[in-house]
């Protein structure tokens, strides 16, 4: 009974001892450099053009607040807008608190072309 308890010991100190150290490190290695290229690059890109498009702003850009207000750059700063958020209502806004540019709504007639397309079928 003891030369099969001494067996088995024996066989597990061997499977451990044939593996080198460099093979435990390479799926931490894989892991970094997948979070690198999901994770930390594009946050890295996202961050580097929302500071581009701060430094872009002007006079008369549409723009929306962290906040979610939506108005027009009356004045600039170097750390803070005046913003216009309806005629003659103007706040004052830190730089860092632009969300981003509001894109203008685009008008488009529906009812018209309805209207054309129903006196074409009659």
């Amino acid at each position: 009974m003891l030369s099969i308890a001494y067996a088995m010991g024996q066989g597990g100190a061997a499977g451990q001892g044939a593996q080198s150290p460099f093979s435990a490190l390479v799926p931490l290695i894989l892991m970094f450099i997948i979070f690198y290229f999901l994770l930390i690059r594009p946050q890295q890109k996202k961050t580097k053009e929302h500071r581009q498009m701060l430094t872009n702003l002007k006079k008369g850009d549409r723009i929306i607040t962290g906040g979610g207000i939506y108005g027009r750059i009356t004045g600039l700063d170097e750390t803070t807008l005046t913003v216009e958020i309806a005629d003659k209502v103007r706040v004052k806004v830190n730089r860092a608190n632009v969300a981003g540019l509001a894109q203008p709504a685009q008008q488009t007639q529906p009812a018209k072309d309805n209207k054309a397309d129903k006196d074409k079928s009659n």
